[in-house]
């Protein structure tokens, strides 16, 4: 019984390991700083390294994973924690009693976080006589471990970071005041941070909306309640979100500016079609037709389509990392992906039937990842079911997993798959834990849906998230033949400003193949 308690244990910790990217990592190698050796630290190349350290430090074992809780809730994996028996709120509770990371390095952390590209150019520039003669590249992280390496930076002495945040951006300075203020008031042991409210509310900095009546911001990573919905204002400037004005409800929106979406060459589309898989898993009928349709309506809007088919994960995977690179971002407008395949909460499935994790997916794309593509729209639109298959009449498909497919893919949300950055866009084809429907012959309801008001409200000069509200009206009016299965999608964003497809001249696909 050890020995299959010590497997399980271990199954856990490698598929948290493949849900956590190389920012994740260094993140958690961070926050280890305190607990763990530094000299094995700087060998650290994955999770797994970490995990064994941290084992092998007899901070984590079977019975007790609450360290390691801890840490993914540092680096705000919220969806992670369930892998652990753990939620936000529980991890919440714990801290005070359990938590082992220190405020200091808590602290700057926090303030990793809030410097941008921009700044971070700036502070190196300011410290070019305390760092290497030899260039090299810095992360926020590196420079700070740099500057504590060095004996410029410690627990009792941040005068450094006062003077950094005084010269680059006074606001990150606040982040440092807390700190101290919390180091003078409160016992040795108390290991959560005090820190701005408007910082417990960044999971909400992702909007999800489900209908054309909702028109508050819900917070989709925690339970915001009314009173504290306005906190989401200042949330969004710990993302450096430049959202112009109040932000309380869907209606100021139309005070934010627009994308620039004027440049030379419009932006790549992927489109990744699977629809045969190598196992127990169905053929995708009329998915297809989805494809083509998608091809069709992105290449009118102006964007140059790559179509490919039949993927395996680890494919999906690489043409994730060569778009990445691709220098040519850099002249485009925006980014989108599109994916159509069989899936489950939170991820989609390879034709070699391994599971792909929608985050990471999307995290190939980030600023720090793809600076060709820093401040540009980066959209990906998910046709795949978000739980497991249901039955089904004879032309009506679920894009579920086989019921017998042994999995141990817990529950995610589309709030938790998007990166915590600004100018994403995910939409998916259904709310989490529900199938998403595909005819057989028509294609899916999502896919169609899409392409339809994509075509019927571009020209009328309407936003992204206006035309994906309509889509949400339309597929949740839709029934299957027997009128017993319904589907809603969502979508969840981190768009700063408005998103708007300059209207093509020629008229749309549907309206050329009627012969208009």
């Amino acid at each position: 019984m050890e020995d299959d308690a010590s497997l399980k244990f271990r199954q856990q910790l490698l598929l948290l390991h493949e849900n956590l990217v190389a920012e994740d990592v260094a993140a958690l190698k961070f926050l280890c700083t305190d607990l763990l050796p530094f000299k094995k630290l700087e060998n650290v190349k994955s999770a797994v390294d970490i995990f064994q350290l941290l084992m092998a430090e007899e901070y984590l074992n079977e019975e007790d994973t609450f360290l390691l809780a801890e840490l993914l809730y540092r680096i705000k994996c919220y969806s992670l924690l369930k892998k652990l028996g753990y939620t936000k709120e529980k991890v919440q509770e714990c801290l005070h009693e359990k938590g082992k990371v220190s405020p200091y390095r808590q602290m700057l952390y926090e303030l990793s976080e809030n410097i941008t590209g921009d700044m971070l150019k700036d502070i190196i520039f300011l410290l070019q006589n305390c760092l290497p003669r030899r260039q090299i590249t810095l992360s926020a992280l590196e420079l700070l471990i740099l500057l504590e390496k060095q004996g410029l930076l410690t627990e009792n002495n941040v005068q450094i970071l006062e003077d950094i945040c005084m010269n680059v951006s006074p606001d990150l300075l606040e982040t440092v005041s807390c700190y101290k203020r919390a180091k003078v008031s409160l016992p040795q042991q108390e290991n959560t941070l005090p820190i701005k409210e408007s910082s417990l509310f960044r999971t909400g900095d992702i909007r999800v909306f489900t209908s054309r009546q909702e028109t508050s911001i819900k917070s989709v990573g925690s339970n915001i309640d009314d009173n504290k919905a306005a906190n989401l204002t200042q949330g969004f400037s710990e993302m450096n979100l430049e959202l112009p004005g109040e932000f309380s409800n869907v209606e100021n929106e139309s005070k934010m500016t627009s994308y620039k979406m004027d440049g030379p060459h419009r932006g790549f589309c992927l489109v990744i079609n699977n629809v045969e898989f190598d196992g127990s898993l169905q053929e995708r009928k009329g998915s297809c037709k989805d494809a083509e349709e998608l091809e069709r309506v992105f290449t009118w809007l102006g964007l140059d389509v790559r179509t490919y088919k039949n993927l395996t994960s680890w494919e999906i995977k690489d043409l994730m990392r060569t778009w990445q690179h691709l220098q040519d971002h850099k002249d485009r407008d925006c980014f989108i992906c599109c994916i159509l395949s069989h899936g489950e909460s939170g991820a989609i499935y390879g034709k070699d039937e391994e599971l792909v994790s929608i985050r990471m997916i999307m995290s190939h794309f980030t600023a720090k990842q793809c600076p060709q593509l820093f401040e540009k729209p980066k959209l990906f639109f998910i046709q795949a079911c978000q739980g497991k298959e249901i039955q089904r009449p004879v032309y009506v498909e679920a894009d579920a997993q086989i019921p017998e497919l042994p999995t141990m893919q817990q529950s995610f949300s589309p709030s938790e798959s998007i990166p915590e950055e600004a100018d994403f866009l995910l939409g998916m084809a259904t709310i989490d834990g529900y199938a998403s429907f595909r005819h057989i012959q028509q294609g899916a309801w999502y896919i169609q849906s899409l392409c339809s008001k994509l075509q019927l409200l571009v020209p009328r000069g309407e936003d992204i998230l206006s035309i994906l509200t309509e889509v949400n009206e339309d597929v949740g009016r839709r029934v299957d033949r027997l009128g017993t299965k319904k589907q809603m999608p969502q979508p969840a964003y981190t768009l700063r400003r408005k998103f708007i497809f300059p209207v093509p001249r020629d008229p749309p696909p549907s309206q050329q193949h009627r012969g208009f």
